[in-house]
């Protein structure tokens, strides 16, 4: 197993013991609206320590090949992971930026969505933790747009296997996941609690 599977596998398991949670019953209402049985909150692996080190190894794997200058997504879901990326990148000498999008626009100073040091032309991949439908990962795509970014690619933390990186996909084609529903519920299915 080479070292990028071994910290999927890793991740994986992070992710089932402290962001994954499953009900044989719908109880969980996500932001759409609709109500699941599968939720995922990954606030609790993107900013821990050991978490951060994975991802930014996971997402700068999957990114460099798109030859990105900078990466970013929504605050706050995207910050801590881009954060994690620019590190990593810095450490393999191949710098990529990160940046953040605004939920809502600045209305003083500049007026923009993107923050980071990040000039229009710019390739650019956006990131999210979790992909449902994809809708704020399209809105992320749309702003970097708006600011005159080329978005070459996205990443997704999570795909919760619910159409959202096949909506991604038609707006950026080079769209991915690290890891997905159908890998964590394999992973909750072998902890010995499960039934």
């Amino acid at each position: 197993m080479d070292t990028v599977d071994a910290m999927k596998q890793e991740l994986i398991r992070l992710l089932c013991d402290k962001a994954f949670q499953y009900s044989r019953e719908p109880k969980f209402k996500l932001v759409s609206g609709a109500v699941s049985r599968f939720y995922v909150n990954c606030k609790p692996v993107t900013l821990s320590p050991r978490g951060m080190i994975l991802i930014g190894h996971l997402i700068y794997h999957q990114v460099r090949k798109l030859s990105v200058d900078a990466v970013g997504g929504m605050t706050f879901g995207a910050d801590p992971m881009a954060c994690a990326v620019a590190f990593v990148s810095g450490l393999k000498g191949t710098p990529i930026k990160a940046f953040s999008i605004r939920k809502t626009q600045k209305d003083h100073g500049i007026v923009r969505w993107v923050e980071g040091d990040v000039t229009p032309g710019e390739r650019v991949a956006v990131i999210d933790d979790v992909a449902t439908t994809g809708g704020s990962t399209l809105r992320a795509i749309e702003r970097c747009r708006h600011e005159g970014l080329h978005v070459a690619g996205a990443v997704v933390l999570v795909d919760r296997q619910e159409g959202g990186l096949e909506n991604i996909r038609k707006a950026v084609p080079r769209a991915a996941a690290v890891v997905t529903r159908e890998e964590l519920m394999a992973c909750w299915r072998s902890l010995p609690q499960s039934p």
